[in-house]
């Protein structure tokens, strides 16, 4: 039997981190939704398009491909967009890629399409809302904006990259506002899904939360 694990939350939140965890300790597929989003922007960025001008935005559509592999690569239009993605720049304007309508109904398409026959982990910011309102695990994981600024401050110093922790703090700001207020599938937890807060939780203790809360739903243990 097939099912879907949905994982939303604020950016930082450990979302990806744990959904690759689970996918690994589980044998499901992990659809890492926010990557998308970035490869998008990162071609933007790399085109010269200004990420807040929808028609420019809308028009690069049609000629983009994306491809997530089983090792974490992310590709777009045949190149490998894995380590660039994770640009400060990429950071600063993928919110405003993630809220144009049109992106995002390109995307969920893909989206679901590659759930089909497969039991997966998906995470994002509207999965259990939109995507894929059907999963059967709906987890909402949340933390405080300034745990989650010194987490990708502490990631972004151990991968070499730039970046203080005030500019990223307000940077997380930032986005939880856009995310949340955007008019077309905001950020927000479903009606079932079950809310995690992550702020004083070890990656190995969130991972042990997830697996109950999956044990539970599914009515079995889960090692």
């Amino acid at each position: 039997m097939s099912f879907s694990v949905a994982i939303d939350g604020p950016a930082a939140s450990g979302k990806s981190t744990i959904a690759k965890e689970l996918a690994n300790g589980m044998g499901l597929v992990h659809i890492d939704t926010g990557a998308m989003y970035r490869a998008i922007t990162y071609l933007c960025l790399k085109r010269g398009i200004d990420c807040q001008n929808i028609p420019q935005v809308n028009a690069l559509l049609p000629e983009i491909n994306i491809e997530l592999t089983l090792d974490e690569k992310v590709f777009i239009n045949g190149e490998d967009v894995t380590t660039a993605i994770r640009s400060s720049e990429v950071s600063d304007n993928v919110s405003y890629i993630a809220a144009i309508k049109e992106v995002r109904l390109f995307l969920v398409d893909l989206q679901r399409e590659m759930t089909k026959n497969l039991s997966i982990v998906m995470d994002g910011r509207d999965i259990g809302t939109y995507v894929l309102p059907q999963a059967e695990i709906k987890i909402f994981m949340i933390a405080s904006v300034e745990k989650r600024a010194m987490r990708r401050y502490l990631e972004n110093q151990k991968m070499g990259r730039t970046g203080n922790y005030e500019e990223i703090l307000s940077n997380l700001k930032k986005r939880d506002y856009i995310d949340s207020h955007r008019d077309f599938a905001p950020l927000k937890p479903a009606e079932d899904s079950i809310i995690l807060d992550t702020s004083d939780l070890s990656i190995p203790e969130v991972v042990t939360a997830c697996k109950k809360i999956i044990s539970n739903k599914l009515g079995k243990e889960i090692v």
